[in-house]
């Protein structure tokens, strides 16, 4: 079954808020409250060089490097994923912790791979991403691969990387 997508447009009013509740908890110095699975991801805006700051969940983990891996789920258009390709020099908070980090924007076939290794460990909120991001698909772990390789773009932010001087 081919995918197909449909445009969603970026959250606005109360869905907005709700997306941005997690943010609002980060900033009330309660992040710790979401546990492991979310991140807030402090990146610098591509055009205005300001600190922009967004709370992704975390898809998955490296055990080895200690990586998080982050899809966008708005595609290669959301405005955090644009800003982390120009600058790939963030930091990022995870409960209470907060360090710096290097965010890389990972290959198509790799988001393919973790787009499927992440919906078989979490099938519904798979299906939910998809339905969020306006795709449709057959819900088989190839199906997942495709829909990362064409559609969901993921970065892997490296912690206790610091930038290099200027």
């Amino acid at each position: 079954m081919p995918n197909r997508r449909t445009r969603v447009p970026p959250p606005s009013g109360l869905r907005r808020v709700m997306f941005r509740a997690p943010l609002l908890l980060y900033r009330w110095r309660l992040g710790w409250l979401l546990g492991g699975r979310m991140l807030l991801l402090t990146h610098r805006g591509r055009t205005s060089g300001l600190s922009r700051q967004v709370v992704l969940e975390v898809t998955g983990r490296d055990p080895a490097t200690g990586a998080y891996h982050l899809a966008s789920g708005f595609g290669p258009s959301a405005q955090w994923y644009r800003n982390i390709r120009r600058t790939a020099h963030v930091t990022v908070q995870v409960g209470r912790r907060r360090m710096p980090a290097i965010a890389e924007p990972l290959d198509p076939e790799e988001s393919g791979r973790l787009m499927a290794t992440y919906a078989l460990r979490h099938p519904r909120l798979a299906r939910g991403l998809m339905r969020m991001c306006g795709l449709e698909g057959d819900g088989s772990a190839e199906d997942y691969h495709r829909i990362g390789r064409d559609h969901i773009p993921f970065v892997r932010v490296l912690p206790g990387q610091r930038p290099t001087p200027r």
